[in-house]
């Protein structure tokens, strides 16, 4: 019987042991050095889904060449709290996006503030 316990407990240990990794869902890995970048834009869409929410963004450079960005957030129900909702931002709306970006360069980020057009900043 003590051992039946034994073999058990130690089981348990070992599962307990393996599935720690499994408890972190993923981080800011993708974004490297955490480059901040801030970008005047249009919102084209904003994505309202589980598990994050996205803002696609349509930003014009000096030459009026105009890159896509895509801008992750926080799930919904975090911004929720913050009173972000999915009618929060519409096509067309000119937004200011405070964002790490990763180190490939690419048109992508995480969204860390945003600044609507009569200047109120939200945060998730």
């Amino acid at each position: 019987m003590k051992d039946n316990l034994r073999v058990i407990f130690l089981v348990m240990i070992g599962l307990l042991t393996v599935s720690v990794p499994l408890s972190a869902h993923h981080g800011n890995a993708s974004y490297g050095h955490a480059k901040q970048l801030t970008v005047k834009g249009t919102v084209t869409e904003w994505v309202w889904l589980n598990p994050h929410t996205f803002l696609k963004v349509d930003v014009k450079d000096d030459k009026g060449n105009v890159a896509h960005w895509l801008v992750e957030w926080s799930a919904p129900s975090s911004l929720v709290n913050f009173g972000i909702n999915r009618q929060t931002f519409k096509p067309g709306d000119e937004v200011t996006v405070v964002i790490i970006t990763p180190d490939n360069g690419a048109a992508v980020g995480r969204l860390q503030r945003v600044q609507l057009a009569d200047g109120s900043w939200l945060r998730g």
